[in-house]
């Protein structure tokens, strides 16, 4: 299956950029653990801040236990297409493993 993914540029990190997810505009926070060696996002919409530190966990959806009508309608998850990795890391992240935008139609 063929998926659109938002790209996250590392050399970048902290950053924030808009996005588009469904219908509506959103702004994500990119930071690194480096000590950790993981992600996190915020997600803001409409300058009010949703979630703060989402930690980006390979094969788990963002956003998916905090959920009300101000979050975007498709899901957010960490995939490598391939199969081969297993978690998130600085050296796979925008690499092998994407943040696969998934519609609710294509799930």
């Amino acid at each position: 299956m063929d998926f659109e993914h938002i790209a996250i540029e590392k050399e970048l990190v902290p950053y924030r950029f808009e996005i588009e997810l469904g219908v509506e505009k959103y702004e994500l926070r990119v930071r690194y653990n480096e000590l950790h060696d993981y992600f996190t996002l915020d997600l803001l919409k409409d300058g009010e801040e949703l979630v703060y530190g989402e930690k980006i966990t390979y094969g788990v959806p963002l956003f998916s236990e905090i959920y009300d009508s101000r979050f975007p309608a498709p899901t957010i998850i960490p995939l490598d297409e391939s199969g081969k990795e297993t978690r998130v890391s600085w050296d796979n992240l925008s690499e092998t493993v994407f943040l696969m935008v998934v519609n609710r139609e294509d799930e």
